[in-house]
């Protein structure tokens, strides 16, 4: 308790002799959730590869930070400090002092005249178009493919945006698939690189990719992966995003590899001016357990999914959210509430989040 209380605290006193200064930002956000799987597990951790809203029966907090930003001439950096489930699931293998550590990076411009910057640090990564910050997503819970890739990335980032900012292109080299600390007897660098096509309000496309070795270097079992999404904003009161990640992992014997597939298809409609309705179509593929972990069955973890939300802002900066979430499996790798085995899992998910300033 003590490490996720005590540096929350010290992000919130730390902008105390800085607000005289206008080139610091001080932000937070905080995301209360209650969710219920209907096989009502004892244990009170719902079922599946899941790192976020991922407690049932409980009332409990996903996400809470306090982000202190700095921006002037050619220097920016960010310093954010977080409680809350998301930390503790998704930094489960991080040194536990670096788990409280949301954001922590320095970024200085190399062109006097071009948009061209250097970055290094603790960021949040360049893949998928979903965060850890539940209210920028369409969807209360996040999708299976944002769910098993990375959230956060340390390393160096080359980044450009071009002079109509239209196109973003960026090159980085990291500790590895989402690892502050990179796991003992590796000392390879892993990089991604980033494109993104912005013609317009209304359309976006990005393609972000991976390559890196997840194993010690005397093992060494490469990773390639690649995430493709487009986010189309149709008419004033609908949207859509499709998103499709591939990716492959060399075997530990021989020359043969393993490949792990998801396509995600998310609707949205703008129901008031206040008011939204949103769905999800996704299915993840991963037969031989590279990214979600062995199944112990003929098909692995090779499972559909469906959800629908709501959603209702409720003054400027408070978001109330209820969604229906089904998973359907080929093999029967969910337990229900009898202790049997079950192609099936059904959860209920609400939250409340606030955003400040």
């Amino acid at each position: 308790m003590r490490t996720s209380i005590v540096p929350f605290a010290v992000a919130l006193a730390i902008p105390a002799s800085a607000q005289l200064d206008s080139a610091f930002t001080l932000s937070g956000y905080a995301e209360v959730y209650y969710s219920y799987e209907l096989s009502n597990p004892d244990n009170h951790l719902r079922q599946g590869p899941f790192y976020s809203f991922n407690r049932h029966n409980e009332v409990s907090l996903n996400m809470g930070y306090a982000k202190l930003a700095y921006a002037k001439n050619n220097v920016r950096g960010n310093l954010a400090l977080m409680a809350g489930t998301y930390a503790q699931y998704n930094l489960a293998a991080e040194p536990e002092l670096l788990r409280s550590v949301f954001e922590a990076n320095v970024g200085v411009k190399l062109s006097k005249t071009r948009e061209l910057w250097i970055d290094a640090g603790i960021m949040p990564s360049h893949i998928g178009f979903e965060s850890a910050i539940g209210a920028d997503s369409w969807n209360v819970t996040r999708s299976l493919l944002a769910e098993n890739s990375p959230y956060y990335e340390a390393g160096l980032k080359l980044g450009y945006t071009s002079r109509n900012a239209k196109w973003y292109a960026a090159g980085m080299m990291l500790n590895g698939w989402q690892r502050i600390a990179r796991p003992e007897g590796n000392n390879t660098p892993a990089f991604g690189t980033q494109l993104t096509f912005k013609p317009s309000d209304k359309l976006m496309v990005n393609w972000s990719t991976f390559v890196g070795n997840e194993m010690p270097d005397s093992v060494s079992q490469m990773r390639y992966f690649s995430n493709l999404y487009a986010q189309l904003q149709i008419t004033e009161g609908f949207g859509l995003t499709a998103g499709f990640d591939y990716g492959m992992q060399e075997a530990s014997t021989g020359d043969s590899s393993s490949m792990w597939m998801s396509p995600v298809l998310i609707p949205r409609f703008q129901l008031s001016e206040r008011s939204w309705v949103a769905g999800r179509w996704e299915l993840y593929q991963d037969a031989d357990g590279v990214i979600v972990g062995s199944t112990g069955t003929p098909n692995g973890f090779n499972t559909m999914g469906y959800s629908i939300n709501f959603d209702r802002r409720i003054g400027d900066n408070v978001l109330w959210r209820i969604e229906a979430r089904a998973l359907n499996s080929q093999d029967k790798i969910f337990a229900d509430d009898k202790g049997g085995d079950s192609p099936s899992n059904v959860f209920f998910t609400t939250s409340l989040s606030i955003r400040f300033p």
